[in-house]
């Protein structure tokens, strides 16, 4: 495998329409499995101080902060509802036989 994916998780341990926290070299992603596909960005809210993978996942592909209800595209990261207004970054991701795989980025 390429050197530039790192692994961090397997694909079992994200539970369809729910979301995981994990620490990669001192920052927190959110990985959410909707409908059996893998998504990635980071965890922290741009608006507050809060984290995404405490937030609700709503139908049309979105998250909302738990802190003030602002919502982001999972799937994009473009924050959507107010008071949220600057995205958030979104990772690229791959899944191999059960493993997910972060992209690093140099």
């Amino acid at each position: 495998m390429d050197t530039n994916w790192l692994r961090i998780a397997n694909y079992a341990e994200v539970e369809e329409d729910s979301t995981l926290a994990v620490e990669i070299n001192g920052n927190t992603v959110c990985l959410y499995n909707l409908n059996g596909e893998i998504f990635a960005t980071d965890n922290k809210c741009t608006h507050g101080d809060a984290n995404l993978s405490d937030g609700l996942i709503l139908d049309n592909c979105h998250i909302e902060c738990p802190l003030h209800e602002g919502t982001f595209d999972i799937r994009t990261g473009k924050a959507i509802c107010a008071p949220c207004t600057e995205d958030i970054k979104c990772h690229r991701i791959r899944v191999d036989d059960g493993v997910i795989y972060i992209q690093q980025v140099s």
